[in-house]
C-alpha cells in the first residue's frame, strides 16, 4: 500500500539531504509480522528521492508514528508536500529461527565466494 507524508509545512530536501518524514500512521502489527518499508520507483525516478535503510523494518510491538526516512539523491532541491505518496508499505509473514552453534559449515559448491562471484552468464 501507498504510505503518504502527513506535514503541518512541505519539506524541501536539498540534494544528498535525509530527512524523517513523518506519516500519520499508526499501526499494530500481529505477532509474527512485520511491516517492511520500500521506495516507490516513480519518486526515484522522477525526482530522484529514495529511502533509506530499505527496506526498513516495522516490528510487531512498534507502535509509535511510522516515519520514512527519505534522500534526494538528484541534483536538484525536491519539495515534499502533505498527502504526496512518499513510500510503500508491505506488511510480511516472518519466520522466528533458532540458532545452533556448530565447529564447522556444511560446503556448497559457492562456499564463501561473495559480491560477484558467480559472474555474468
Amino acid at each position: 500500500m501507498d504510505v503518504r507524508a502527513s506535514l503541518e509545512s512541505e519539506i524541501t530536501l536539498s540534494p544528498l539531504e535525509r530527512q524523517l518524514v513523518p506519516t500519520g500512521l499508526f499501526i499494530e502489527l500481529p505477532v509474527g509480522f512485520e511491516g517492511q518499508i520500500r521506495p516507490r520507483s516513480g519518486l526515484a525516478i522522477k525526482q530522484g528521492i529514495t529511502c533509506l535503510n530499505t527496506p526498513g523494518t516495522i516490528d510487531a510491538d512498534y507502535r509509535g508514528e511510522i516515519m520514512i526516512i527519505l534522500i534526494n539523491l538528484s541534483a536538484e532541491k525536491q519539495v515534499i508536500h502533505s498527502g504526496d505518496r512518499i513510500a510503500q508499505l508491505v506488511v510480511q509473514k516472518v519466520e522466528k529461527a533458532e540458532w545452533f552453534e556448530s565447529v564447522e559449515l556444511t560446503v556448497t559448491q559457492r562456499n564463501d565466494g561473495g559480491f560477484g562471484h558467480t559472474g555474468k552468464r
